[in-house]
């Protein structure tokens, strides 16, 4: 992974296949999933997935927000093909992304008679996918689990992988999993629906893909991010089906991040500090768009990473609307104390995934308090 062949093998499958769904693979032996992408996916999930996980119950796990109308929607598809469908939902936001909101929801399955057949379908953002992800991976010792998300950040990134996770007082996902879905459905055609923060919230992501990929991804993005920011459907396809490609192959080369699999945490190291420092006011993708100019600074400042890629990196970010800098509140001090309780961090001492320069990644723990506290610094205003 990370060379510009892997990218350009990417494109050109997807450009013989435009206008139609596509599907990526992610190849992990016994626990082996397809991703589907594509418009109007979701029309034709009940078929598809009755066929693939012909489970003698769903329950659907969601969010406030999504619950109403793709919740509403997804019920009456399964129970006109025939499937035993429920759903059950939870106040939308990270402050539910915590252990009182499992056991509420655990509870309630057993109220409904869940067993050890039952599958879980994840229906809604990052915060959905981790919470109904962790919940089937310990409900009865793990049920199966499919992931259906409907952001653009979920699609990109967090429902691709089997990482699933919790948050605590004391930091982001410091209680999780790594439990692979059965099933993916990215319907690109749900994003239309979104708020275009919640796009640009996801747009963080494929920059980071660009940014430990590959030159050409990093280019396409320069180039199209007008279309980008408008969903055009052949570039928003083509993003999503890019990024879940190249998640897929991270993955099944290191899926529980022994090493290459940690260069996926490009930028979030710091945006996780930058989240739980703001009480997550901060929406994951900013706070990872902030996360990525800092380390990028710290590789400016090393040596590393040349002046004109972060220029272009912060170029990047500001045409898509993405923030380059810190709110002014949040200070280096406290931010470095969070970064401490880092779940990557090893003896307190937390690991950053550096650059290079674009499409060139270094994984160390060779940053300084001193090297830190002035690129976060330089990257507050």
């Amino acid at each position: 992974m990370g060379t510009d062949n892997d990218f350009a093998s990417y494109t050109a499958e997807y450009e013989t296949v435009q206008h139609v769904r596509h599907t990526v693979t992610v190849p992990l032996g016994a626990d082996t999933y397809d991703i589907l992408i594509g418009p109007g996916i979701l029309t034709d999930l009940a078929k598809d997935l009755t066929s693939t996980l012909a489970a003698p119950r769903y329950m659907i796990i969601t969010d406030s927000n999504v619950a109403d109308y793709l919740g509403v929607d997804l019920i009456r598809l399964l129970r006109q093909s025939g499937a035993r469908v429920e759903l059950l939902s939870f106040t939308a936001g990270e402050e539910s992304k915590n252990m009182d909101t499992i056991v509420e929801l655990a509870r309630k399955m057993v109220d409904l008679g869940a067993d050890r057949q039952t599958a879980i379908l994840a229906l809604g953002g990052g915060v959905v996918g981790d919470m109904a992800g962790f919940l089937a991976s310990i409900y009865m010792r793990g049920i199966p689990l499919v992931q259906i998300p409907t952001t653009l950040l979920a699609q990109v990134d967090s429902s691709v992988g089997g990482k699933t996770g919790v948050d605590l007082p004391e930091g982001k996902n410091l209680l999780g999993t790594f439990y692979q879905p059965v099933r993916v459905y990215a319907d690109i055609g749900v994003l239309a629906t979104l708020p275009r923060a919640e796009i640009r919230n996801g747009l963080a992501e494929v920059v980071k893909y660009g940014m430990i990929q590959g030159r050409e991804l990093f280019d396409f993005l320069e180039e199209k991010w007008r279309d980008i920011l408008n969903l055009e459907p052949d570039v928003t396809g083509r993003i999503v089906f890019n990024s879940c490609s190249i998640k897929a192959g991270v993955v099944s080369a290191d899926e529980r991040e022994g090493d290459l699999r940690r260069i996926l945490n490009f930028g979030h190291t710091v945006g996780h500090a930058v989240e739980a420092a703001a009480h997550y006011r901060i929406p994951h993708g900013e706070a990872v768009s902030m996360g990525m100019v800092v380390v990028s600074r710290i590789s400016a400042a090393k040596g590393l990473m040349p002046q004109k890629d972060l220029e272009r990196l912060c170029g990047l970010l500001d045409r898509l609307q993405l923030p380059c800098r810190i709110p002014t509140g949040l200070r280096a001090e406290g931010l470095m104390n969070l970064l401490r309780h880092d779940k990557k961090a090893r003896s307190g001492r937390p690991h950053f995934v550096l650059s290079k320069g674009i499409g060139q990644i270094l994984i160390t723990d060779d940053v300084s308090r001193k090297e830190l506290a002035a690129a976060i610094e330089a990257s507050r205003g």
